[in-house]
C-alpha cells in the first residue's frame, strides 16, 4: 500500500509539473514569436524561421524561471489534493504533512539535478545556434565585438575610416597586447598602433608602452610614446555585458572545462557565478516546495483557490526580488559573490524550517 501512494504522489506531482511547464513553454513561446517576428519582418524568411528562432530560445528561458514553475506547480498539485479530499485519505493511511512534503521537495531536487545534466546541455546548444543564426541575420555590421581563441577583435566604422582593435588576452579591466589598425574607406592602411596594455575602464582607453606606424607616402614610420588615449565606443561594463550571457554553456561544460575557460579570457567572478547559480538550483527547487507546501497545507478544509494564486504570485515576486537584490549586492562587491547566489537558498531554507514544523502539527 506504502508503495502504491509513494508512486500516487510522484506520478501525479510530475503530471501537474509537466502540465505547468507545457502551458507556461506555450506562453513563453508566443510571446516571444511576436520579438522574432519584428527582427525577421524586413528579411527574406518564411514564418517557420521566426518560430524555429522562438522555440529555440524559450528552453533557456525556462531553467532561469524553473523554481516559479516548481512553486506553481507545486500549490497546483496541493491544492487539489487537499480540496478533493486526497489529503484527509492520505493522513488516513499515516502520510503526514512532514511525509508529503518530503516526497514532492525531494521529487523537485532530482528534477533540478535531471535539468542540470541532461537538460542544460541541449538548451546551451539551442541557444547556441539561435544566437548564430540571429547573427547571420543582423544588418548592423559596422560595429562588431568578438571574443574566441585568438583573443579579442573589436571593429568600428569611424564615418571615412574603419577601426580594427586586437589583444591578445584580457585580464580585468585591462588589454594585453593590443594592436590597433585604421583602415581608410578603400580599407587601405591609415596607421597601427601597438601597445603592451591597455586599461579599458572607461571608454577613452589609455593605452601604455605605445609605437605608432604611420603611414607616410607607402612607408610605415614608427613614434613611440609612453601612453596615449583612443575614444571607444566601448568600456570594460559594456564589453563584459556582451559576453556574460551563460545560456550558451552547460553545466557539465562548467564543471570539465572550467580552467580551459578561464585560460580562454572568461572572468572569473562570472564563471564562479553561473556555476553556482547551477548547483544552487536543485536546493532552490527543494526550498520553492517547502514554500508552497506552508501555503496550502495549513488547513484541510476546502477553500477558493484564486487567493492561493494572489499570495503565490506575490511570493514569487518577493522571492525573485530578493535572488536579484542578493546577486547585485555581489556583483557589486557588497557581499561575496558565491554568498550572494547562495543567500536567497539559505535564507529560504530558515523560512522553510520553521514552517514545514508547524504545519506538520496540523
Amino acid at each position: 500500500m506504502n508503495n502504491i501512494i509513494y508512486n500516487y504522489l510522484i506520478k501525479n506531482f510530475l503530471k501537474t509539473f509537466f502540465l505547468t511547464l507545457g502551458i507556461i513553454y506555450c506562453f513563453g513561446l508566443i510571446l516571444n514569436l511576436f520579438e522574432e517576428i519584428e527582427f525577421f519582418k524586413n528579411l527574406d524568411v518564411n514564418i517557420v524561421t521566426p518560430l524555429l528562432m522562438s522555440s529555440f530560445y524559450v528552453p533557456s528561458l525556462m531553467i532561469k524561471i524553473l523554481p516559479f514553475i516548481i512553486f506553481i506547480s507545486s500549490m497546483w498539485f496541493m491544492l487539489t489534493t487537499r480540496n478533493n479530499k486526497d489529503l484527509l485519505m492520505l493522513k488516513v493511511f499515516g502520510y503526514s504533512n512532514l511525509k508529503i512534503f518530503l516526497i514532492l521537495a525531494t521529487t523537485s531536487f532530482f528534477i533540478g539535478w535531471f535539468v542540470l545534466i541532461v537538460f542544460t546541455p541541449i538548451s546551451s546548444i539551442m541557444t547556441k545556434y539561435y544566437e548564430k543564426t540571429k547573427s547571420n541575420y543582423s544588418r548592423d555590421i559596422d560595429h562588431l565585438i568578438s571574443f574566441n581563441k585568438n583573443g579579442l577583435w573589436v571593429k568600428e566604422n569611424l564615418g571615412n575610416e574603419t577601426r580594427i582593435i586586437s589583444a591578445a588576452k584580457p585580464e580585468g579591466k585591462t588589454l594585453i597586447d593590443v594592436t590597433i589598425i585604421y583602415l581608410d574607406k578603400n580599407f587601405q592602411l591609415k596607421e597601427k598602433i601597438n601597445s603592451k596594455t591597455a586599461d579599458i575602464n572607461e571608454k577613452k582607453w589609455l593605452l601604455n608602452d605605445v609605437t605608432i606606424f604611420k603611414n607616410n607616402s607607402g612607408m610605415l614610420v614608427a613614434e613611440k610614446t609612453k601612453n596615449f588615449l583612443i575614444e571607444t565606443n566601448y568600456d570594460y561594463e559594456k564589453i563584459t555585458n556582451l559576453f556574460k550571457n551563460f545560456d550558451t554553456m552547460s553545466f557539465l561544460e562548467l564543471i570539465l572545462d572550467y580552467k580551459k575557460l578561464l585560460n580562454n579570457g572568461y572572468n572569473k567572478s562570472f564563471l564562479s557565478q553561473n556555476l553556482h547559480t547551477m548547483l544552487s538550483l536543485p536546493f532552490f527547487l527543494f526550498m520553492m516546495t517547502a514554500l508552497a507546501t506552508i501555503l496550502t497545507f495549513n488547513t484541510l478544509k476546502r477553500s477558493n483557490s484564486s487567493s492561493f494564486i494572489v499570495v503565490g504570485l506575490l511570493v514569487s515576486i518577493l522571492v525573485f526580488y530578493f535572488k536579484d537584490l542578493s546577486l547585485a549586492l555581489g556583483q557589486t562587491d557588497r557581499i561575496p559573490l558565491n554568498l550572494a547566489v547562495w543567500s536567497p537558498v539559505v535564507a529560504l531554507s530558515l523560512f522553510a524550517f520553521v514552517g514545514v514544523l508547524q504545519i506538520n502539527e496540523k
